[in-house]
């Protein structure tokens, strides 16, 4: 019988390489009755996604080591914003944004996504880490063809560069 909660030791949980990033799984929709996922995120210098937009879920971020910066749509501009240790985005559906590693160092966060569903496609375009991966390898052209294929139907657009 499911006693209903969800317990993760430190360090557990399915890592998956997504196009650069290391995603692993605190909490998937199937443990939590679709109502939302937890991932904790470490971004490599670099690393992070193009400007893009989710139909279906609200996003949060919560930085725990190092700087993200983000880059949000606000009418014909955009704002930036670093994110630091103890500093959280959250973005509602429909939002254009970005996050990348602009630091030299790796940086680790937790992105809340509500409802569930999106990690989804993280692990179906992701690359299953084993336990002696510390990192992941950089993207192939193949992973990126394939998000941007796999996208779609998860409620997401990637934006072209000079969309924005």
């Amino acid at each position: 019988m499911n006693p209903g909660y969800l317990v993760r030791t430190a360090g557990a949980g399915r890592r998956v390489a997504v196009v650069g990033d290391v995603y692993r799984f605190l909490a998937t929709g199937k443990e939590t009755d679709g109502k939302y996922a937890l991932i904790d995120a470490t971004v490599p210098p670099g690393g992070g996604p193009p400007m893009h937009v989710h139909s279906r879920e609200q996003e949060g971020f919560y930085v725990l080591e190092g700087a993200i910066a983000f880059r949000v749509q606000e009418g014909d501009g955009v704002k930036a914003i670093v994110a630091t240790p103890g500093m959280s985005v959250h973005l509602p559906p429909g939002s254009r944004h970005a996050f990348r590693n602009e630091s030299d160092a790796p940086a680790r966060m937790l992105i809340l996504l509500a409802p569930a569903g999106l990690e989804e496609m993280f692990l179906e375009v992701g690359v299953e880490l084993t336990d002696a991966d510390s990192t992941a390898r950089p993207p192939t052209h193949e992973e990126i063809e394939r998000l941007l294929a796999i996208a779609p139907r998860y409620g997401v657009e990637i934006l072209p560069p000079e969309s924005v």
